[in-house]
């Protein structure tokens, strides 16, 4: 990627087919995104984006090895939207992965995954090809051991709806993985859009898509319905050229802007006035300017009795008053 420089890790288609049945046929209430504009951006990200983006590899290399820590087996597992590509590479030879479906609300980007994947070896994997929307996800409930989402849910409308979803689909004892953009992601582009829209135009508005925070993704878990959550984050810090360099790697995600409130018109001056703003803000010694991209991943399981619980409250036969005594003495 011409732009890209560094990458520094702080903290009609002929599918097989399959059986599948909507959870709903009706339309999503909430409206912060813009599905079809977002699924015209990913259907032109499918041509833009080169074969081994680091961001979205590294991504999803760490997705991906979190299912090194489970003994357990998937023998069936879900992919859903996001950088398909990247982490259908990672999960080969992970999980014991027998079967692997994966599915995108874009046309072009399951077709992309689908051309990429022809002909590799797949040790003994059967992949799987559907085009669906992550909202209304169209597969039976309890069929899945695993379902899996590399920076592809931040875009729909009805999170924790999804997430829900997704916890459906599983069968009992089956893990959820996602890793989705932060709050923090894209922060030195945020102020710039500002600084640069209150000079020329006296006002703002949405230019980068809101994301869901930190402190938000626990309890989306726990709202969704999954057993023993877990979330940790990471923080991403890419180098380019200028600001215009960019705003052509988010283009070739697919990770523009979808806001359903924007204006759908930038001005030229207020263009180059960001781009300006933003390098003589954050540019750094040698010339490049940083984005930092923040990477929440979530983790949850499907409920199971052979899981671990917690103890029914008041049944402790050790205070920790004793404990205190007993360990403070020592001190």
């Amino acid at each position: 990627m011409r732009g890209l420089l560094s990458l520094f890790r702080r903290k009609p288609l002929s599918f097989p087919p399959f059986s599948f049945s909507p959870f709903s046929t009706s339309e999503s209430k909430l409206k912060v995104f813009n599905r079809e504009l977002k699924r015209t951006q990913r259907d032109r990200a499918a041509w833009l984006m080169p074969p081994n983006d680091p961001l979205l590899h590294t991504v999803a290399e760490n997705l991906s090895d979190r299912l090194q820590d489970c003994k357990k087996n998937f023998p069936t597992a879900l992919c859903l939207g996001g950088s398909l590509q990247a982490i259908t590479s990672s999960l080969r030879g992970r999980g014991a992965i027998e079967k692997l479906i994966v599915m995108d609300a874009s046309h072009d980007v399951v077709q992309a995954c689908k051309n990429a994947n022809h002909g590799l070896n797949n040790n003994g994997m059967e992949t799987m090809y559907l085009v669906g929307d992550e909202e209304f996800l169209p597969i039976k409930e309890s069929s899945v051991d695993l379902v899996i989402s590399c920076l592809g849910l931040h875009w729909t409308n009805d999170l924790p709806g999804a997430m829900i979803q997704s916890r459906l689909a599983l069968k009992p004892d089956g893990l959820f993985l996602a890793a989705i953009l932060g709050g923090e992601t894209l922060k030195e582009l945020r102020i710039a859009c500002t600084i640069a829209q209150m000079e020329r135009e006296g006002g703002i508005s949405p230019r980068v898509s809101p994301l869901a925070q930190v402190r938000d993704a626990g309890n989306l878990l726990t709202r969704a319905g999954f057993t023993l959550p877990g979330v940790d984050v990471d923080e991403y810090v890419v180098k380019y050229d200028s600001a215009l360099e960019l705003i052509e790697h988010l283009r070739a995600m697919g990770e523009t802007n979808a806001h359903s409130q924007m204006n759908t018109i930038l001005k030229r001056d207020a263009a180059l006035a960001t781009a300006a703003i933003y390098d003589s803000m954050f540019a750094e010694e040698d010339g490049t300017v940083p984005a930092t991209f923040q990477v929440i991943y979530m983790t949850g399981w499907r409920e199971h009795p052979s899981q671990q619980k917690a103890k029914r409250r008041g049944s402790a036969t050790v205070s920790f008053t004793d404990i205190q005594k007993q360990f403070g003495s020592q001190n």
